[in-house]
């Protein structure tokens, strides 16, 4: 990439326009000698030294056919301007060629051109570039027209299109993700409401049996206990192998049998999943008497058991929470189009989004979340995304390694997504971003996904959006301008 810094001016001298020279030109080989008399009285013919000619988004007031010589186009791209044609073609043409629509598009020039070397042009105004097309071709700038806007047209009708797929995508799978927790509370909740009639059962049997003032308070006192200890384990995150687990509830199975109380087995897995063993178990026993010991332990293990629930209950709510404050994020509902955020937000929510797509994939973060945060347009930045994580996650099949980088870069925030599938082709890599071209099979792909990404990052952005492949290693990096002067344009 270069910038080109220098003024959009260059040493221009006028010369003498030939009506023969005008007639070897491809665009004006058709006309007559009174339209190329116009063309030559309304125009003329400059020679012009290196320089920039003209910078993108200056006002086109030109029209320029390259005579001799030869010349270079550029792009901007966030700071820098690339190259994207480089010709010394005789008859190749620039400038304010869009003047025949009026103010129905900017009439501004698409690139910068750059003359490289001495070279002569014919030149027309805008004003009278307009009246040449309308007044000589009227339907010749029909077909213009209705080309150049049906195409728009088209690019977003295609671009609602691709939207509503991966909307559609998106929706199944998040339909799943919340369909889980929910009946996971749906169960919870059933199992709550039998265990709870059955502690107003034990209560009931503890109100009318030989309980006495003290060993009430005791049997609650440890019934706190208990509770307290199952949440430390709990928040401890540790877990236990299926050896382990089991090793532990034959031990407590058997300190049941020891003690007499039937089904001791069914009530093992509340203590051992709350981290009390037999050793506190041997405490309950010497807090209360043998008379009272099996209910005690009942008591503690339903209690348990409705701790456990909740707790089931809770996770469940609290998933759904997330998955609902993930797909708002996602959707930026309620936000402003464009706005400062935490790239990270917009990130977590959309692989909380994907996050059935990537069964099976190692998902790593390499963060720096001491980035600060940048204006962007959220919700089509989540649909950059979205379909680079999703082209990640097909290119791997089920299987791999996605890893999701950001830094900052001079005044760009960078992100990268990476994956370790197969690769992509060199022969088709500098297609990929080229609007219907795509590598899945038929039905599988429309082609859409990069080229919109593409316009969202570069056209919207004002940033950059390249790739580098190779087997094991395929790279997407987006780069985003901090500066303010570079920042989201609609």
């Amino acid at each position: 990439m270069t910038t080109i810094d220098e003024p959009a001016t260059t040493t221009r001298t006028h010369l003498a326009c030939d009506i023969d020279e005008l007639r070897t030109l491809f665009l004006f080989e058709r006309l007559s000698a009174e339209q190329l008399l116009w063309l030559c009285g309304r125009g003329h013919v400059e020679q012009i030294d290196p320089g920039v000619l003209y910078r993108e988004g200056d006002p086109a007031t030109d029209f320029y056919v390259l005579l001799d010589g030869s010349l270079a186009m550029y792009r901007r791209v966030g700071a820098d301007d690339v190259e994207v044609t480089r010709t010394s073609q005789v008859g190749v043409y620039a400038g304010a060629w869009a003047a025949y629509l009026g103010d129905r598009v900017p009439q501004v020039y698409a690139q910068t051109l750059r003359v490289l070397e001495p070279s002569r042009y014919y030149v027309l105004g805008a004003a009278d570039f307009a009246s040449f097309m309308n007044d000589w071709f009227p339907m010749a700038v029909h077909l213009l027209e209705g080309l150049f806007f049906g195409q728009q047209s088209s690019q977003q009708v295609i671009g609602q299109r691709e939207r509503l797929l991966a909307l559609g995508s998106l929706s199944a799978g998040l339909t799943h993700e919340l369909n889980n927790p929910a009946a996971a509370a749906t169960r919870a909740t059933a199992t709550l409401r039998e265990r709870v009639a059955g502690m107003r059962h034990k209560l009931a049997l503890i109100a009318s049996g030989t309980y006495d003032r003290a060993q009430l308070a005791q049997i609650i006192h440890l019934q706190e206990k208990a509770v307290a200890v199952y949440k430390a384990t709990r928040a401890s995150g540790k877990t236990l192998s299926a050896m382990e687990v089991s090793d532990l509830e034959d031990g407590v199975g058997d300190w049941m049998d020891d003690h007499g109380i039937a089904g001791g087995w069914e009530l093992a897995e509340s203590f051992v999943t709350a981290g009390l063993g037999t050793q506190w178990l041997d405490d309950v026993a010497s807090y209360v008497g043998d008379e009272v010991l099996e209910g005690a332990i009942r008591w503690l293990a339903y209690t348990l058991e409705t701790e456990s629930l909740m707790s089931e209950v809770e996770d469940a709510t609290t998933r759904i929470s997330a998955l609902v404050g993930a797909a708002k994020q996602y959707s930026q509902i309620g936000r402003a189009p464009d706005q400062v955020v935490d790239v990270h937000e917009l990130l977590e929510s959309t692989l909380t989004m994907l996050d059935r797509k990537l069964d099976g994939i190692t998902v790593v973060r390499d963060f720096d979340r001491d980035l600060p945060p940048i204006h962007v347009f959220g919700a089509e930045l989540n649909q950059v995304w979205t379909n680079l994580i999703d082209n990640a996650a097909q290119a791997m099949d089920g299987t791999g390694t996605l890893t999701i980088s950001t830094r900052r870069v001079d005044d760009w925030l960078e992100v990268v997504v990476a994956d370790s599938g197969p690769g992509i082709p060199q022969d088709v890599i500098g297609r990929i971003f080229e609007p219907f071209f795509t590598t899945k099979p038929v039905g599988s792909g429309t082609g859409l996904g990069l080229d919109i990404s593409w316009r969202i990052v570069v056209g919207k952005h004002h940033g950059d959006l390249s790739v580098t492949s190779e087997p094991g290693d395929t790279r997407f990096r987006v780069r985003l301008p901090y500066s303010s002067t570079e920042g989201p344009t609609a």
